[in-house]
């Protein structure tokens, strides 16, 4: 599926089984709360902290889909063609830090 697929699919699904997207900013709240738990597991799988009871059935994969299923909804909401946008911005990074990350010492091993 393309990222212009999923913005049609996305919206499809909202207009159907949603019934109507919620405003931009309770999906904004949404968005940061989907993050959250994206990053609740990154913490107990690949960080430090240990996995609860609760985090038993926590699915990684799972929980960035709900993250990239919010931030559609967003762009569909206020018109932000995604394609574009990321086209946009690969090509800013590239001429920005066409050399910036291959100097940086940090990088290298």
């Amino acid at each position: 599926m393309t990222i212009e697929e999923a913005q049609k699919v996305v919206d499809n699904w909202i207009n159907t089984t949603g019934v109507r997207y919620y405003n931009e900013l309770t999906n904004m709240a949404i968005l940061t709360e989907e993050v959250g738990e994206v990053a609740r597991i990154m913490a107990r799988q690949y960080g430090e902290q240990s996995f609860k009871k609760s985090d038993e059935k926590v699915n990684l994969a799972d929980e960035m889909a709900d993250v990239l299923f919010v931030l559609i909804c967003l762009a569909n909401q206020t018109g932000v063609n995604l394609t574009e946008a990321l086209k946009t911005n690969l090509e800013k990074k590239t001429k920005r830090d066409s050399e910036r990350h291959k100097n940086n010492e940090k990088l290298k091993s």
